[in-house]
């Protein structure tokens, strides 16, 4: 898997955060981690509801001052199979 992929997304506000991380996400191989850092306080809400919601996994959380940063790791692809005939 290698290491993680850093997004630094500081001095951007609502809704950006949240959207390029999104974007950010919809390009990983399952199983890569992403690390996102940015100011906007409404990501602490944001992120984690993104990534909830995408079925990914939110790893960690942090805070320090105004910064926040989140590791998440792109979730793996369930074996879709078909169905016996």
């Amino acid at each position: 898997m290698g290491d993680a992929i850093h997004l630094d997304l500081s001095g951007l506000k609502c809704p950006l955060p949240v959207l390029r991380t999104r974007k950010a996400l919809r390009g990983l191989a399952p199983g890569t981690l992403l690390t996102v850092t940015c100011t906007d306080p409404m990501a602490a809400i944001d992120i984690p509801n993104l990534v909830r919601e995408a079925g990914d996994v939110l790893v960690r959380q942090d805070r320090k001052s105004t910064t926040l940063s989140f590791t998440i790791r792109k979730a793996v692809a369930e074996n879709h199979q078909d169905p016996p005939h």
